[in-house]
């Protein structure tokens, strides 16, 4: 949740000096000895994440069945958790290697414009799919001539403009706050609601304007999500055949289950009020959208998907042939 910076902060801050640095406590400042172990768990998740979201990006460009509306929005996303999870393991492990746990706070600032940017598009993004897997499974017939080429063309730079223009917003008007101490922010990243705290500046501005942007990002993109899903599941349970409405339910699980662990970890963070119990609780929480969901995407997507489990199949074997 956004903290209210009030007048006695502002009085009792304005005669100290302005702070150029954070220091970022991360998951366990209290456990210095765990930071070896938790290197190397960050670091397999982070090679993971990387790995297997690269494999669908070429596996989407370079098998020609899969040139299709659904596997062009899964190429997309899989580029986004590539960035997205670039923008906070990175950083995260340099720190946990070297023990260095200060940054800068222009580079606070920007972190938090790049993940912001980029958490608001995937809202965008998942709810293009879900309007994709409607109009496959509700209008089958005139799925063909609905979603062209020019249509998810406009989709996918709608949903890339619409999350960085929000977000350059708020981080405006972030770059105007002063920092004048303490520095310390109790998360591993630089996320919104902690950095506010820190600020002797009135952030009134800043929290209306975060509330009112990261509002329309995320509620309009989950309610199309959500009624897509309901006119999916009425429709499919139509359908007489056991078989068509088992390959329906398949079609659209991957999907659902990534929609579920994005946007339910999203409002255990944010929606859900924090509390000194749940404090680093929430932390955890926040692992679950911004590293596990990235890494989990392309193990969802590959081992529930048959069509890009034969795309794969099809890339060894090409390539074992050339080998040979």
């Amino acid at each position: 949740m956004l903290g209210t910076t009030s007048p006695w902060q502002l009085q009792n801050r304005t005669n100290q000096t302005t702070i150029a640095n954070f220091i970022l406590l991360g998951l366990v400042d209290h456990y210095p000895e765990l930071q070896p172990l938790l290197f190397l768990a960050f670091l397999a998740i982070y090679f993971i994440t990387m790995a297997g979201n690269l494999l669908l990006v070429v596996l989407v460009l370079a098998d020609l069945h899969l040139h299709t509306p659904m596997y062009f929005f899964l190429g997309n996303l899989s580029c986004l958790e590539i960035c997205y999870t670039s923008t906070i393991l990175p950083r995260m492990l340099f720190s946990l290697l070297t023990g260095e746990r200060s940054i800068s706070a222009n580079g606070c600032i920007a972190q938090y414009y790049f993940f912001g940017s980029l958490a608001s598009t995937e809202c965008y993004l998942l709810a293009v799919m879900s309007y994709d897997r409607y109009l496959a499974i509700c209008k089958p017939l005139r799925y063909t001539s609905l979603m062209n080429g020019r249509l998810c063309l406009w989709l996918i730079c709608g949903s890339w403009i619409s999350g960085f223009l929000s977000n350059t917003i708020i981080t405006s008007l972030e770059f105007q706050l002063s920092f004048c101490g303490p520095n310390e922010i109790d998360h591993f990243f630089c996320d919104l609601a902690p950095v506010l705290k820190l600020s002797c500046s009135d952030t009134h501005v800043v929290e209306l304007a975060t509330l009112i942007l990261a509002s329309m990002d995320t509620i309009p993109p989950f309610l199309l999500t959500l009624i897509s899903y309901v006119c999916i599941i009425s429709t499919v349970l139509q359908i007489k055949s056991k078989v068509a409405q088992q390959k329906a339910f398949s079609t659209c699980s991957s999907h659902l289950i990534v929609v579920s662990l994005f946007y339910g970890s999203i409002f255990l963070v944010y929606i859900v009020p924090e509390t000194e119990t749940l404090k680093r609780l929430h932390k955890m929480f926040s692992l679950f959208y911004t590293i596990l969901t990235p890494m989990l995407n392309p193990l969802i997507y590959s081992l529930r998907n048959r069509e890009v489990k034969e795309a794969l199949f099809r890339s060894v074997r090409k390539f074992s042939s050339r080998i040979l």
